[in-house]
């Protein structure tokens, strides 16, 4: 009996889409430990192995680019543009280099979130590719088509990853989607990420938390972090406690800075009041997954970003700031309640689970 093989390919973009896929494979894991996992992704290995205990082989490549940004906020569209047409001209050598390995080892499914040319590079190999996601590269880069002189060329770019998209086999459509009306097969699913490893009063004890929940806040904006949060604010707020993964948050009494690398945000959720974030599904899901209220900042150059904050704000209870307003309002937000959720229990959160027992149904079923 051959050794089922898992290859799992992460698009170039953050955090976000690398705890989510990484959720996956740790429930895939649990179930299934006979599974052998290829993570082929350039997140670094201690944010995968965060969320995954066991074993995998980490292949740090890049099949897409997502977009140029200096922090979770600020993004270059032009580089973004140079460098998307860079891969689309390489992408010949891209597959046939990655078919190759493919066979060399002997891969019976790919799971990918969600570089478009995973679908034909798996097609050139004649391997099933599914996809999982809530959005395609493609809605992201058609929204910037009526921008300055080169938004017909992010046109052809999302025509041409509509293209790729098509060859998928199977897609699983997570909560909080656009149409993402390039893929053939779609299976709706339920919402995927981290669960968390402790108790609100394990993770209270761990971190000297005295503050009470409705006191205590995480302050989040992912892998990138963002340029300037006006802390000086949490001066207003000496009886509360702020909790940051953020390297350049100021050292004062009401803040927490996380320096273990085995925390993970979702692992803190359940002892605050609120998070605050901006737009991404890893961490609109796990406040959902944990009902946890979240305060977001808009964005409105991404076209995914109202997608999320529409999604979100049926869920769990919530507030929308715009940017100006986070950045000037001193954090008078946190003295107002936020706005109860619009549908509670609407979304299911059992996307783990029912990506990972498909795949091993799969590849159980043929080695």
């Amino acid at each position: 009996m051959s050794e089922p093989i898992l290859y799992v390919a992460v698009t170039n973009h953050g955090f976000g889409h690398a705890t989510r896929t990484a959720s996956v494979v740790a429930e895939i894991q649990q179930r299934c430990p006979d599974i052998r996992v290829i993570l082929t992704t350039t997140a670094p290995r201690w944010l995968l192995e965060a969320y995954v205990d066991g074993d995998f082989i980490h292949r740090p490549r890049a099949f897409d680019i997502g977009v140029m940004q200096s922090d979770s906020i600020q993004m270059d569209k032009p580089a973004t543009l140079e460098k998307l047409q860079d891969i689309r001209q390489r992408a010949n050598a891209t597959i046939a280099s990655e078919v190759a390995f493919l066979k060399q080892n002997r891969v019976g499914l790919i799971l990918a979130d969600i570089p478009p040319l995973m679908a034909p590079i798996a097609r050139a190999a004649g391997i099933p590719c599914w996809m999982m996601s809530n959005f395609g590269w493609d809605f992201i880069y058609r929204d910037w088509g009526g921008e300055h002189d080169w938004g017909n060329d992010f046109i052809e770019i999302a025509d041409w990853i509509a293209e790729c998209f098509g060859q998928c086999d199977r897609l699983y459509r997570l909560p909080f989607h656009e149409p993402m009306s390039a893929f053939p097969t779609i299976v709706d699913t339920g919402l995927t990420g981290g669960n968390p490893r402790h108790t609100p009063d394990e993770m209270r004890a761990m971190l000297n938390v005295t503050a009470p929940r409705e006191k205590t806040v995480m302050i989040t904006f992912g892998g990138l972090g963002l340029a300037e949060i006006p802390y000086d604010g949490l001066a207003q707020f000496p009886d509360w406690q702020f909790i940051t993964f953020g390297d350049t948050a100021p050292d004062l009494p009401n803040i927490i800075k996380i320096k273990n690398r085995r925390l993970r945000p979702v692992d803190i959720f359940g002892l605050c009041g609120r998070v605050i974030s901006k737009p991404g599904y890893g961490t609109f899901s796990e406040v959902c997954r944990t009902n946890t209220p979240l305060v977001t900042l808009t964005r409105r150059d991404f076209a995914e970003a109202q997608v999320l904050i529409n999604g979100v704000c049926d869920v769990v209870p919530h507030q929308v700031l715009e940017p100006d307003e986070f950045y000037s309002c001193n954090w008078e937000f946190l003295r107002e309640d936020p706005q109860p959720p619009r549908n509670p229990g609407s979304v299911a959160c059992n996307g783990n689970e029912a990506i990972a027992q498909d795949v091993i149904d799969y590849l159980m079923a043929g080695s």
